[in-house]
């Protein structure tokens, strides 16, 4: 291994890590696109976690309380989300937990059924304006059911724009 890779490596990784955080799997598949050797890759890792910049637990809890709240997704989009980084399905559950306390779905479907009945001037009838919500709250990840059980609870003076 020679010391200028090691270095190059541990720059790029510093770089990458100085835009946004990244879990472990997705800094090691970045290294290794740019051409560094796994032995060289497997160093700079060690000396991230050494250093604490790497750490899978409190970059999941970041991650998926970002897409909880500010994004408004659903508990399976997060997940989804988190697999594609290389995260485990226990520290996936646990951070979506963690990120759940501060906005559970519900609320989530809440917000966004307001936001969009909002927008439309949506009455209590309106079932293709309901159909459209549905289908945008199930690309965001929430499950069919809660959508459903939120959809038919939209009160007369919510959609008439009162009570925000």
């Amino acid at each position: 291994m020679k010391v200028l890779d090691l270095e190059a490596a541990k720059q790029k990784a510093f770089r990458l890590l100085s835009l946004r955080p990244h879990s472990e799997k997705e800094l090691e598949k970045k290294l290794r696109e740019k051409g560094f050797p796994a032995v060289v890759v497997k160093e700079t890792l060690e000396k991230l976690h050494d250093l604490k910049y790497l750490n899978d637990a409190s970059f999941a809890v970041s991650w998926a309380r970002n897409l909880a709240a500010n994004k408004l997704w659903g508990n399976k989009k997060i997940a989804a989300s988190l697999r594609e980084k290389g995260l485990t399905a226990d520290l996936i559950d646990s951070s979506i937990e963690q990120a759940r306390q501060e906005l559970p779905e519900e609320e989530a479907i809440e917000i966004l059924i307001r936001k969009k009945a909002a927008k439309k001037k949506l009455s209590a009838s309106d079932v293709k304006e309901k159909r459209k919500i549905f289908q945008t709250l199930m690309g965001r990840g929430f499950p069919p059911g809660l959508i459903l059980n939120k959809l038919g609870r939209i009160k007369k003076e919510d959609i008439d724009g009162e009570d925000w």
